[in-house]
């Protein structure tokens, strides 16, 4: 590519967000000249490809959030997008499972609070129900979400790259941004592989979207802080053991959903994530430290007022990343018929969860607009499944800016 490449929309990161905004835009307006830079060789290699393919239905998101709002709409998007493009997805169902009798109410406020999101089919089930349709699950209760799915998202994003470029989309890849300045007429940002001018820059960055915003000269009300999510898989010979999805009921009071099981596309079954807080952005390994990362988590007063809160969490997360005996035990909670043999690692991923200068884990999507541009500096989960709705709300946005 080279230097002075000028498009009307410049979009930094080749994620399932980026991806999907890009493919919004084309169908919004299709004049509009579009770039995508992403950073590594391929697209979809952080967030969108390490994560365990659940196409969340909307049940654990506030009411008229844009969580709620985007992600109802954006599991009838992405199904429709497979259905077109051939990839393959199942409605294989989940329940959530109260395993004691302090879980129910709980339980039943996730029902009330789905239903009002408008997510289909939900059903509470007794301990009956549920052991016809997960014969080695324990619980008192559970809900029920029949469409809840399963896809591979590294194959939607492969397969929104190919439609993007079909549509004459430029995807340009080992593109990191290093820097971005004034331009005529909007923004330049530099890149190891030349310098992209453009009217309007739409922030995909995930793990590091609070940089590139910093970059664009905003201040953003949040920090990225890296939380490392750690993978079992059953061994095949043990996959029987679970049918679908089985989760718990999760802390209302935090932005993740516990350990659960998950049946993938591909027919394995994980076991995970926990949420321990890394000391690297794409801290995938455990023990890796990024010294500038890490100096940047623990210079921020929202970090230490997070800790102070949440320390106790913090150190449960800590010993279920490092004992296969802790991580078994929560995994037992649920199917207790799994013993410690039964699993074995599978990876990890690292979620970019947003954190105020207060300490609060965000718990909503946060978009930020600046001088020519505009910024996602909160899309965790479930922006997969919500991705194709986000990518049209930015899309609005764009083009009324963009005229």
């Amino acid at each position: 590519m080279k230097d002075g490449a000028v498009s009307d929309v410049l979009i930094v990161g080749g994620g399932i967000v980026g991806l999907a905004t890009a493919l919004a835009l084309t169908e919004r307006s299709p004049r509009l000249s579009i770039i995508v830079l992403e950073k590594e060789a391929g697209v979809g290699r952080h967030q969108t490809g390490h994560n365990s393919g659940v196409i969340h239905s909307g049940i654990y998101y506030r009411p008229q959030s844009l969580k709620a709002r985007l992600c109802v709409e954006g599991v009838r998007r992405l199904k429709s997008f497979c259905r077109a493009y051939g990839v393959r997805y199942e409605d294989c169902g989940k329940v959530i499972v109260a395993v004691s009798e302090e879980e129910v109410p709980r339980l039943e406020a996730l029902y009330r609070q789905g239903t009002e999101n408008g997510v289909p089919g939900l059903r509470l089930i007794d301990s009956q129900e549920l052991k016809r349709i997960e014969p080695h699950a324990q619980g008192r209760a559970a809900l029920l979400s029949p469409e809840t799915g399963i896809v591979d998202y590294r194959e939607v994003a492969a397969t929104m790259a190919r439609v993007l470029e079909s549509r004459g989309v430029r995807i340009v890849t080992g593109a990191r941004v290093t820097d971005l300045g004034p331009a005529a007429g909007g923004l330049e940002a530099i890149t190891p592989v030349g310098r992209f001018r453009t009217r309007l820059l739409v922030n995909c960055a995930g793990l590091y979207s609070d940089h590139v915003a910093r970059l664009a000269g905003l201040r953003p009300p949040v920090r990225i802080m890296p939380f490392r999510g750690a993978y079992y898989r059953l061994r095949p010979e043990r996959a029987s053991l679970v049918r679908g999805l089985i989760y718990p009921v999760p802390d209302p009071r935090l932005p993740f959903l516990g350990v659960h099981l998950t049946r993938t596309i591909h027919g394995e079954v994980e076991a995970g994530p926990n949420a321990l807080l890394a000391f690297a952005r794409e801290g995938y390994q455990l023990g890796r430290v990024n010294p500038r990362e890490l100096w940047e988590i623990v210079t921020y007063p929202g970090f230490w007022s997070m800790a102070r809160r949440w320390w106790h969490t913090g150190l449960e997360e800590f010993s279920r990343s490092v004992s296969a005996k802790a991580f078994t035990r929560a995994v037992q909670r649920l199917v207790p018929a799994i013993q410690f043999g039964d699993l074995e690692p599978f990876g990890a991923g690292v979620r970019a969860q947003a954190v105020d200068e207060t300490g609060k884990l965000v718990d909503d999507f946060v978009f930020v607009e600046g001088e020519g541009s505009l910024h996602v500096l909160n899309a965790p989960s479930p922006a997969a499944t919500a991705s194709l709705a986000i990518g049209d709300y930015i899309a609005g946005l764009v083009v009324e800016r963009a005229g």
